[in-house]
């Protein structure tokens, strides 16, 4: 039986906004919508865009509508690939593949973005045999991804995940854990049927780092704990390493290059650290109602994450308080008061934006193409991580939100800015 645990905390980018105007943002959004929705506002567009990549504001098209039919194909089908023996089984592995509960499926978005992104010859249909097997790689990707999710929950014995309530929380933790190790079989299932032995071992890389990342986090040490470098490389593990060995594995499928490999991982690696650090952002400045979670949590549990880190650098004294952990809430709310008198939040933003410019840079450094259906779809990955918003967009840079972080309820913090803008 597979180790519960957070197998892949694997994120990837959900819904992207088509205006440019400021939008409150929506109640009960998954993570990957949170990313999307905020990454409108917290980094800036790449200056490097090829000029035979861009298009015209008017020409940009929904990465989600791109490929919404194939996208619909690989739910239907998930929905078909964890049907068990045992009824009960089969309930709780699609708890999340169910109609209207699944999303918008970002993982076989980005995925097969990617690969309309790095072929050099584009044929239409689901009968061409490539395309085929890189939905294939999408649906695997995505039971991973749900899998470890999952199996978080029970972990965090949480209630709620993406505003609904979790499957622990529903069906109970031992169920909850099997469903979770049988989506995992079904997904190395697929994987062997790709019969290709590099793809698998990708896969397999990616469960193997993501472990080592929830491993790294259980057995923190106090200077661990301290440390930037320790903090990225573990949420390289537990954020970035499915999407980017996937994404490397669709260049893989596609025949192409070494280097081609390598840009398709370096999207997949930046994108995912992006994330991280927009969720970072989120836990200080969002409500439970918008992150689909508790406000705080991460520094409740004991987690030191990138603003908080970042805010030590400014302020030494704060080591001490983190080294002594958060069990009591006078550390919390000490910890909270240096972070708001520190550029935490903004460094946090800042390198998020850095790490989503390299995930940009990593599409302009494909190799040139003339076929539309490839420009349009690497025009797609670089909207999911910059979506037409500059730096004077940015809500970090407006007065009034660094006097909404110099007040105590840093949770309000973002219904100020919003009901300002």
């Amino acid at each position: 039986m597979m180790l519960p645990g957070r197998l892949l905390l694997a994120g990837l980018l959900r819904s992207a906004s088509t205006s440019s105007s400021a939008h409150r943002m929506p109640k009960n959004m998954g993570w990957w919508d949170r990313f999307t929705w905020s990454s409108c506002y917290f980094h800036s567009r790449s200056d490097s865009t090829s000029s035979k990549a861009r298009l015209t504001a008017k020409e940009q098209l929904d990465p989600f509508a791109l490929i919404k039919d194939e996208v619909s194909e690989v739910t239907d089908r998930l929905r078909s690939m964890v049907v068990a023996e045992v009824p009960e089984l089969t309930s709780a592995a699609g708890y999340f593949f169910r109609a209207g509960a699944e999303g918008k499926r970002t993982c076989p978005t980005v995925l097969l973005l990617m690969a309309s992104a790095v072929s050099m010859e584009m044929t239409d249909g689901l009968e061409n045999k490539p395309r085929a097997r890189h939905m294939h790689v999408a649906e695997i990707t995505e039971m991973i991804h749900i899998s470890s999710l999952i199996h978080d929950d029970v972990l965090d014995d949480a209630d709620t995940r993406c505003g609904m309530d979790s499957l622990n929380f529903t069906v109970g933790k031992k169920l909850a854990v099997l469903a979770g190790d049988f989506l995992l079989f079904r997904a190395f299932s697929a994987a062997v049927s790709l019969d290709n032995t590099e793809v698998v071992s990708l896969l397999a890389t990616a469960v193997n780092n993501l472990v080592t990342g929830e491993l790294m986090q259980m057995s923190i040490t106090p200077a661990q704990c301290c440390s930037m470098d320790y903090y990225l490389q573990k949420t390289y593990y537990k954020t970035a390493a499915l999407i980017s060995n996937s994404c490397k594995a669709i260049a893989v499928l596609t025949g192409q290059t070494t280097e081609v490999q390598a840009l398709a991982y370096q999207y997949g690696r930046h994108l995912g650290i992006a994330y991280q650090l927009i969720d970072d952002i989120l836990d200080f400045t969002g409500t439970s109602a918008s992150l689909g979670k508790a406000s705080l949590s991460d520094i409740h549990q004991g987690i030191v994450i990138a603003p908080i880190l970042f805010a030590m650098e400014e302020f030494p004294e704060l080591r001490e308080i983190v080294e002594q952990g958060f069990d009591d809430s006078s550390n919390v709310e000490m910890a909270l008061k240096y972070l708001s008198k520190s550029q935490g939040i903004e460094r946090t933003r800042l390198l998020a934006a850095e790490h989503a410019k390299l995930a940009a840079g990593a599409i302009d450094g494909l190799p040139e193409s003339q076929d539309q259906v490839i420009l349009n779809s690497r025009q797609a990955l670089k909207d999911l991580t910059q979506k037409r918003f500059g730096t004077r967009a940015l809500p970090f840079f407006f007065p009034p939100f660094f006097s909404a972080v110099k007040s105590s309820n840093l949770g309000e913090t973002v219904h100020l800015y919003l009901q300002i803008a």
